[in-house]
């Protein structure tokens, strides 16, 4: 399953998008994370899709994966995955399910979408990179409901002792958690001694300037805030 045409751009998403049909989309979930992936596949992630066997490739796994239509456009747009598999979406036979699947997807780091494992996962690749001294960077792309599961407690916390510089996690904050965390989700982060920036989650030059950043010895969390549409 291999592009057929050449990359496209930001504005071509929606036309991708709407090509995935059936009512078990969950597309506002996935529309939170659009402007997120695309900045982190457009602007920040070396990874090639003719080598996306590369050992040294930058990671970016979507712990969310519940909500996938978007990251299947954005890897359909820069040329990971044939446009015209996107009009399969959820069919019984199709490789692109409502939840990603590393084995049936050119691409994609990890099968997801029960809630909470990404960043765990993310934790163990930055560990073993940093092992063999390897240039690349993990990015885990969690919901803030998300940061409930009690996996992530954990990994934010390990994280933050081991020093993994290479680790980002982009929390999308579109408001959908029931508890929250006193003094927002970033200073969930800095009292675990991650570095923090919080940016507007449809602003990509926000977004790149956030992303890009690196603190040595220390993980980076992104906190990009999407106002649910009313």
């Amino acid at each position: 399953m291999t592009a057929t045409l050449p990359a496209l751009g930001y504005a071509d998403l929606g036309w991708l998008m709407d090509l995935q049909l059936g009512d078990d989309k969950h597309a506002a979930s996935a529309t939170s994370t659009l402007d997120v992936i695309w900045v982190l596949y457009d602007r920040i992630l070396r990874i090639d899709p003719r080598r996306i066997d590369d050992p040294d490739r930058d990671r970016f796994l979507l712990s969310k994966g519940h909500g996938p239509m978007a990251y299947y456009a954005v890897l359909a747009a820069k040329g990971f995955i044939d446009i015209a598999a996107l009009r399969t979406f959820g069919l019984y036979e199709s490789p692109l399910g409502h939840h990603p699947d590393r084995n049936l997807v050119p691409g994609i780091e990890i099968s997801s979408g029960s809630l909470g494992h990404g960043l765990g996962i993310g934790v163990g690749m930055a560990l073993g990179l940093r092992a063999r001294r390897s240039p690349a960077r993990v990015f885990c792309l969690v919901g803030d409901a998300e940061l409930e599961e009690g996996s992530n407690h954990e990994a934010i916390a390990f994280a933050g002792r081991a020093g993994l510089d290479r680790l980002a996690c982009v929390v999308v904050d579109n408001r959908s958690s029931s508890l929250g965390w006193p003094g927002g989700i970033a200073s969930r982060f800095a009292i675990e001694s991650w570095s923090t920036a919080t940016v507007d989650g449809r602003d990509h030059d926000g977004l790149e300037a956030a992303l890009a950043t690196r603190h040595e010895d220390r993980p980076h969390a992104v906190i990009a805030v999407v106002e649910p549409k009313a």
